[in-house]
């Protein structure tokens, strides 16, 4: 398979985020700040079981201490931060922090013909924390760049599947 330079740049081109908050979604913000001793979230999503806080790179670390404790009072889902990035390379590591991506490329979908964005993982218990239970996380990512990050070129493939390399 042939990549282009536009397939490569594909990767660092800006982003932004649509911020959509409900009811819900301001008690989260009101609650990660008081847990976190004031860091308050960019943008919160609420996807299923999962509550992504999107956080400031410098915040992330100080923020990530509070994990447990969120995931310990708030038990029926599942808490995760995510760093805010602008550049998508960026923003697709921030959501596999704990593991080891081989690759990521650009492909096209030999069913619908359509291209996406294909993480290869070396190992399939890494592969398989990134898809999730039942394909339940891989999902809520897709949803989140299809329904709430802004890409600087309109044609950027929206599809994100994780892959065994071979």
């Amino acid at each position: 398979m042939f990549y282009t330079i536009a397939d490569d740049l594909i990767f660092y081109q800006l982003l932004s985020f649509i911020k959509k908050y409900k009811n819900f979604e301001l008690k989260l913000r009101e609650y990660f700040y008081s847990r976190t001793n004031g860091i308050y979230p960019e943008f919160i999503v609420v996807i299923n079981q999962f509550i992504f806080f999107f956080i400031k790179k410098e915040n992330y670390f100080s923020a990530k201490m509070y994990l447990d404790g969120m995931r310990r009072e708030i038990t029926e889902r599942k808490i995760l931060i995510i760093r805010t990035e602008r550049i998508l390379m960026n923003l697709l590591f921030s959501f596999f922090p704990d593991l080891i991506i081989d690759n990521v490329k650009v492909e096209s979908d030999n069913e619908s013909g359509r291209r996406e964005i294909s993480i290869y993982f070396l190992f399939y218990k890494e592969r398989g924390i990134a898809i999730g239970r039942n394909g339940d996380y891989i999902r809520a990512v897709n949803e989140i760049f299809k329904n709430y990050v802004v890409f600087e070129n309109r044609n950027t493939p929206l599809q994100v599947k994780c892959k065994f390399k071979d």
